[in-house]
């Protein structure tokens, strides 16, 4: 059913697809789930199947012969907005035709335990007949199925989208009763205007058959079905597309041509409607894909970031750590989190999650085919391997340009859609299509992927023998130890924080500088287009990065704090922030937002000028020093009885709608954990009145309070 998960485009363990081998992959006709031949029958912990029935889906893309689209034509420029038509962007579909070839095959263990196929028989419409309708009905089911790739990318599309409306001609549409039946075997549908077989809307009213609408720029459909909704006098506005109605009614695609409506609808008593043209919904299968599922699948399938770099001098690279992601639309907040972790620059990672003996090879795959689309360390090994492998790379192109056919080829491009789905499908942001922070990213996909490894077992022993290690999120931690000097007394506290992640330093934009203009312009140096020679150039000033590391480290006099051996009375301190160590990789995070004039966030456009040689050794702390006076810490006699309140639990939404702003996100937890956890306005507030404090961008203390020792009162919230 349409509701089923049907992974019928790449295997589940691998990024290997229909195009990537002569092999393709195989679907289980039971599970319908997607593997290679040596995965298909993987165990888990109920024991893996025997043997099983799989159909076996290959595809190969073969250049046109025909038209103006041969092979090695250079493309022509676009003189036209669309994609597919002429005039336009060239489509795919207009410079190459797919051979799809699938066959039955039996995949068994045999005595060592390996997955072999054991009989295999191909399966055509010629053959078809020969095998028993229980295992054509279950192969014709997946392999038209929009399949799972394309359902999240469309769930992904309708998170952003408004929900489709109810039609509200529906109810009363007028029914003309023309004793018109529609064949139930599609090969009898045709527009009844140009005869056309594909694209065929169905109306409601009269049961007339006609192509789908003709685009602006020409693609598209006939047209059939408006022209007879105009010809008619506008009285039968709702149609319904051939091909996607099934017993699930919800899913059929269904557009009213109403000039108040003039989109997509739900029409409520459509089975009723279809019954009275002879189609039993019952035991229909979806045939063709929806209006939104297609409008997806072009924008899966077609490099767009080609458009963007042509007439640009790139120099192609390929090979090991130098592999692409596709965009899966707004996602290049997610590659680029992927590929600083997973590529090969942090070896300990490629070690933990990729595999030196191929790509099948990782006792990380070691879980039922059913689960591994939303095991998140099946999923990293798979992203780990292929970027750090480059076993999916294709050979490095001659030139960058459009028109190289390796651009687009599908056998070569990795989309991370069940990696984006598995850790981001329980985010209220990252669930969506929409962009997101990067470096909010990070530190979701740290959670995630700490919580998966402590409860791996097993499955993430180290090469060694010696059992799971560290968690990924060890590698970027380190603390950070505040010197905070009473100015009564000159007493002195140290104040350790918790493990962090990520290093956020402000800019110091009074220490910027200009650009010298005799230096020689690094960026035409890089590309010989000079297009814009005569436009004029836009002075970004420069902050070096050691100004920014000594603006996070420089003394903040906090002017309320709170000194437990003053008896709890206010006195200025002065505070310094140096690290109590080092991680292994220092990820930093520059805040290029802050509040302007009039209370609204604005980006810093600066240049941070990073060396390539750092030494953070002067930020390391010491520690208590001989000779200084340790202010005493409250004594526990003195303590209040009293429990103090737990910290309120922190909405999602509220949070993204925060960091939205340019905010960081330990700042805005402080907000919202200050206010109560929701309410974003009474956090705003709280923002515009505490982000210049010193702890602003710490993370809160053990115990979730964002009321430091200077923290304001409820009233004063």
């Amino acid at each position: 059913t349409p509701h089923d998960v049907v992974i019928n485009s790449e295997c589940v363990y691998t990024f290997h697809s229909p195009y990537t081998t002569d092999k393709g992959i195989v679907v289980n006709l039971t599970t319908f789930i997607g593997t290679v031949d040596d995965l298909a029958l993987t165990a888990n912990e109920d024991g893996a199947e025997s043997s099983a029935l799989f159909v076996r889906i290959c595809k190969k893309r073969v250049p046109k012969e025909d038209g103006n689209d041969g092979v090695g034509e250079v493309d022509k420029t676009a003189v036209k907005l669309g994609v597919g038509v002429e005039g336009g962007f060239q489509s795919d579909q207009d410079k190459y035709d797919v051979i799809s070839t699938h066959s039955i095959a039996v995949i068994g263990k045999i005595g060592d335990g390996k997955a072999q196929v054991l009989a295999e028989m191909a399966y055509d419409g010629a053959s078809k007949k020969s095998f028993p309708m229980a295992v054509s009905q279950s192969a014709d089911a997946i392999i038209h199925h929009a399949g799972l790739a394309v359902k999240q990318d469309l769930s992904a599309w309708e998170l952003d989208d408004e929900p489709k409306p109810v039609s509200k001609y529906a109810e009363s549409l007028p029914f003309v009763e023309n004793c018109v039946k529609v064949s139930p075997n599609h090969s009898d549908w045709k527009c009844e205007k140009s005869g056309d077989k594909e694209n065929l809307w169905l109306n409601l009213s009269d049961g007339f058959i006609g192509g789908g609408r003709k685009n602006w720029d020409g693609s598209g459909g006939s047209n059939g079905a408006l022209d007879h909704f105009l010809e008619a006098g506008e009285k039968y506005p709702l149609v319904v597309k051939l091909g996607t109605i099934t017993e699930d009614i919800s899913t059929a695609d269904c557009y009213s041509y109403a000039k108040d409506e003039d989109g997509p609808v739900q029409v409520p008593n459509l089975k009723e409607l279809l019954e009275k043209r002879g189609i039993m919904v019952a035991g229909m299968q979806k045939t063709v894909k929806s209006t939104a599922e297609m409008e997806v699948e072009l924008n899966a399938t077609y490099a767009f970031d080609a458009i963007t770099e042509k007439g640009a001098h790139l120099v192609p690279v390929a090979g090991p750590g130098l592999h692409g992601l596709q965009n899966l639309g707004n996602s290049c907040y997610m590659n680029s989190v992927a590929q600083m972790l997973f590529n090969g620059t942090v070896p300990e990672l490629t070690s933990r999650y990729g595999s030196t003996d191929g790509a099948t090879n990782n006792p990380l795959l070691n879980i039922s085919p059913t689960k591994a689309s939303d095991d998140l360390l099946c999923q990293v090994s798979k992203l780990s391997f292929a970027l750090s492998s480059g076993a999916f790379c294709g050979p490095a192109p001659k030139s960058a340009e459009v028109s190289d056919p390796s651009a687009s080829d599908p056998k070569h491009r990795l989309a991370p859609r069940m990696f984006k789905h598995t850790v981001g499908h329980d985010h209220v942001d990252f669930r969506t299509g929409q962009q997101q922070d990067s470096a909010q990213y990070f530190q979701h996909l740290l959670e995630k992927l700490d919580r998966a490894e402590l409860g791996a077992g097993d499955r993430l022993k180290s090469k060694s023998g010696t059992g799971a290690g560290l968690t990924t999120s060890h590698l970027f931690s380190y603390k950070t130890e505040s010197r905070l000097v009473c100015e009564t007394d000159n007493m002195i506290k140290y104040k350790e924080s918790p493990a962090e992640t990520m290093l956020s330093l402000r800019i110091p934009k009074s220490k910027s500088t200009l650009p010298d203009t005799h230096m020689p312009d690094l960026k035409r140096q890089k590309s010989e287009d000079h297009g814009d020679e005569e436009k004029e150039k836009k002075e970004v000033p420069t902050v070096a990065f050691d100004a920014c590391l000594d603006e996070w480290n420089a003394p903040t006099t906090i002017d309320d704090y709170r000194w437990p051996h003053l008896q709890n009375s206010i006195s200025p301190a002065t505070s310094q922030t140096r690290f109590v160590n080092f991680p292994r990789y220092l990820l930093v995070h520059m805040q290029r937002y802050e509040l302007g004039d009039d209370w609204q966030p604005y980006k810093i456009e600066v240049d941070i000028d990073v060396p390539e040689e750092i030494s953070l050794q002067k930020f390391k702390a010491t520690g208590p020093q001989e000779g200084e006076k340790i202010a005493p810490e409250e004594a526990e006699g003195n303590a209040e009885p009293t429990t103090a309140p737990a910290a309120p639990a922190v909405d999602e939404g509220a949070l993204g709608q925060l960091m939205d702003m340019g905010f960081n996100m330990n700042g805005c937890k402080r907000a919202l954990t200050a206010v109560g956890g929701s309410n974003v306005e009474a956090a705003m507030n709280w923002v515009f009145e505490h982000n210049s404090d010193p702890d602003f961008n710490d993370p809160l203390p053990e115990g979730g309070s964002a009321a430091s020792a200077a923290a304001p009162s409820s009233s004063d919230v």
